[in-house]
């Protein structure tokens, strides 16, 4: 209807216009009028259905200027009144129709039908019938209809709709594919692990669904400035008629008074802050919960897979003597292959990740609380609890390391001897400080941990973070209580994963649930949705949500105090009514604007990475891990030689050095001379990463101290007792500045790329 409605007030317009000009003023005033009750009829209904639902807003203006240039022969305001009417409601219909296009994206993209095969056939069906375990085709540019895993081969695939990033990803063979991502190569089969109600894409369409501005308390705000705006209106325009006498200045100022689209701004507003966070790969359930959340002062988290990973990775690895750590690893491996307990997977994926070859075992048995025990060869393998007592040395400075860093410890039993342990801890995620900082940044005074684990590991987490509170050893009950308490004190927002943290996202102003992995209850219980499987899109939304609430706000009161300046103007007579109706059509246009820059991301919020960096960061955060091993090296060459000073010591050094000058010198070089000066453009300059240059100085330094004792010993036969103390310091030392460097690498910079 809007459209048709602009075409015909505007032609009115015109032809009045036309017709002024040649002379025929009559015909002139006939078609201004005409232009004038064509508006005044829809106008007439949108007041009517405002006051069936309880809101005399701004229509009802509208209707009695209409009504008054009518009545005093201002036709050609009652047009200019009529094209502003009209134009700002096809202004504002065509902004929520920009605003909500990724909402609108989202719905249309979702995937219909999918092909199984079956033997050698493959059939179309409708994605109802597909099946877990069915084995599915998706061809070149479909899209993934279910969540599955890639079956053979490999796939790549656009997830710029799931998750906002344009690079594709490539997936192997039995790596987990989300449905609603795009293949961007050839055809791949897919084992489906999900039905479609229960996959990615499913939930997301159905969140999209209910995201609206319609419920924002900010919106609601706008309600209620039209409440007092309209008697505000029609008591200036009576007394400018009882003080002047003269009707023209009252419908003057009901025609300055007449923003339709000026309160209409607000919800503008919210809903491009919800299609801008859409984009962002956050899914909003509505505008009330976006609003919330821009005005939240404290912060909950989960600590297991919100804040950490919530996958266990190998911490370290310590052999008894006569054994090394990559044979321990390769035999409890080679036994937990077969479990699926989560520790189990971390053990095999660190030696996957290692290279090592894995062996089969037989007669492989699985005691819950206790661990798994198989034969490897002719020689029987434990990984689990031991029983074992007293501990040997090795063993107890492997159970104290384990207590510091509050790390779990897997065993490992060869033919009842106890011969290794596995030190295993959940990580932090790497982009968790930089979330923390830009939250804090964005509004939030207070940030706390309240987690089911134990306290020695949440203190360490909460220590690095600088959180300001923590709760260890909290059941479902006790988060919801906790929660309660803080949202006395201020707008509060929640964030998990599990099932655990369905009640406690319920209990909070603005729940928080991590969609990508998390459980379906936290997401059903949640007002957020994070798609990704990244904790800093928490920070996108709360930037987001605060900047779409200030430009609804700024958008509101700024029309409606330009409207109020004109309004006295016009009871003064400084106004006519035309030119009061082409000030005020260029006040609602204007705010209708500024209501759309929520739709634009704030540059300054986020580091922007060019492709090519990204390429950089992703080859880099790669050799990392392809590196953990040699950091460890340094540590143990440390350890032994605190033991002993023999030839084993001084080959354990050797091998050392050679690590250092094959691999790990020339992965720091490399990022020296390629890798930061990439960063330094999007960082703000060289002096951004300096600090980070100083560190691989020091790096280097102690590695040449390394190899200069090597040469002494070489000259002297053998290691001197004057060269133990600072040898094993440069050992520690270069162990110290390794690990805390590569934990500011991946934090500071690897973290800026999905």
């Amino acid at each position: 209807m809007e459209p048709v409605l602009l075409a015909l007030t505007a032609a009115a317009l015109i032809a009045g216009g036309i017709a002024w000009l040649a002379g025929v003023r009559a015909l002139a005033g006939g078609f201004w009028a005409a232009g004038t009750v064509i508006a005044i009829v829809p106008a007439t209904a949108w007041m009517v259905d405002a006051l069936r639902r309880g809101r005399a807003g701004v229509d009802l203006i509208a209707v009695l200027a209409l009504a008054g240039t009518l009545a005093t022969r201002e036709y050609l305001a009652g047009a200019l009144i009529a094209l502003m009417l009209s134009t700002g409601r096809w202004l504002d219909a065509a902004a929520e129709r920009r605003a909500s296009h990724d909402l609108r994206h989202l719905l249309e993209h979702a995937p219909r039908s999918a092909r199984r095969r079956t033997g050698d056939r493959i059939d179309t069906v409708s994605l109802a019938e597909v099946g877990i375990g069915d084995l599915l085709v998706v061809g070149p540019g479909e899209v993934v209809p279910v969540d599955g895993r890639v079956d053979s081969g490999s796939a790549l695939l656009d997830e710029s709709v799931l998750t906002g990033e344009s690079l594709h990803v490539e997936r192997i063979a039995g790596d987990s594919v989300r449905s609603g991502g795009v293949n961007a190569g050839s055809a791949f089969d897919l084992r489906a692990t999900a039905t479609e109600q229960d996959s990615t894409y499913a939930e997301i369409v159905r969140l999209a669904r209910q995201a609206g501005a319609q419920n924002a308390p900010v919106v609601r705000l706008a309600d209620r400035y039209a409440a007092w705006f309209l008697p505000l209106s029609l008591a200036v325009a009576g007394l400018a008629w009882l003080i002047s006498g003269s009707a023209v200045r009252a419908v003057a100022v009901l025609v300055v008074a007449t923003p339709c689209p000026l309160l209409l701004a607000a919800p503008v507003a919210i809903v491009s802050g919800l299609s801008r966070a859409a984009r962002q790969g956050v899914v909003v359930r509505d505008g009330a919960a976006l609003e919330t959340l821009g005005r939240a002062r404290t912060l909950v988290l989960d600590k297991t897979g919100t804040l950490t990973t919530g996958r266990p990775r190998v911490l370290d690895i310590a052999a008894a003597p006569g054994r090394t750590p990559d044979e321990v690893l390769t035999l409890a491996a080679s036994v937990d292959q077969y479990s699926p307990h989560v520790l189990a997977q971390a053990l095999t994926d660190e030696a996957h990740a290692r290279r090592l070859p894995l062996r089969p075992a037989h007669d492989v048995t699985e005691e819950p609380g206790r661990g798994a025990t198989g034969r490897v060869g002719t020689t029987t393998v434990g990984v689990g609890r031991h029983d074992v007592h007293p501990l040997p040395g090795w063993a107890r400075t492997a159970d104290n390391r384990a207590a510091l860093d509050g790390a779990a410890v897997a065993w490992v039993t060869v033919d009842g001897r106890l011969s290794g342990a596995v030190l295993l801890r959940d990580p932090l995620r790497t982009d968790a400080p930089r979330t923390i900082r830009r939250l804090r940044q964005a509004g939030i005074r207070r940030v706390l941990m309240l987690t089911g684990d134990r306290t020695e590991p949440a203190q360490e987490i909460a220590a690095v973070l600088g959180l300001d509170d923590l709760h260890a050893r909290q059941s479902p009950a006790d988060k919801v209580a906790a929660v309660r308490a803080e949202r006395e004190r201020a707008v509060t927002v929640m964030v998990g994963d599990g099932v655990n943290d369905a009640p406690a996202l319920a209990a909070a102003d603005v729940g928080v649930a991590m969609g990508a992995r998390g459980s379906s209850a936290s997401s059903e219980a949640a007002d957020v949705i994070l798609t990704t499987d990244r904790v800093d899109h928490l920070a996108d939304a709360s930037v987001i949500a605060v900047r779409a609430r200030h430009i609804a706000v700024q958008s509101a009161l700024a029309g409606m105090t330009m409207s109020l300046a004109a309004m006295v103007a016009a009871a003064f007579g400084l106004l006519p009514p035309a030119a009061g109706a082409l000030l005020q059509e260029g006040i609602d246009v204007t705010v209708i604007l500024n209501a759309l820059r929520a739709l634009r991301l704030d540059r300054s919020a986020r580091v922007c990475v060019e492709p090519a960096t990204q390429q950089l960061l992703h080859r880099f955060a790669g050799e990392h891990d392809d590196l953990r091993d040699v950091v460890e090296a340094v540590r143990q060459a440390a350890d032994l030689l605190s033991d002993t000073t023999g030839p084993d010591a001084l080959r354990t050094v050797r091998h050392v050095d050679r690590l250092l000058e094959e691999r790990l010198l020339p992965h720091e070089q490399a990022e020296e001379n390629d890798l930061y000066p990439a960063l330094a453009a999007a960082l703000g300059g060289p002096e951004t990463t300096a600090t980070m240059s100083r560190a691989h100085t020091e790096i280097h330094r102690l590695a040449r101290r390394i190899g200069t004792h090597l040469q002494l010993a070489d000259a002297e036969g053998g290691l001197q007792p004057g060269q133990l103390d600072d040898l094993r310091a440069c050992l520690y030392g270069l162990h110290s500045v390794l690990r805390l460097h590569f934990i500011q690498e991946e934090e500071n910079y690897f973290s800026l790329t999905p």
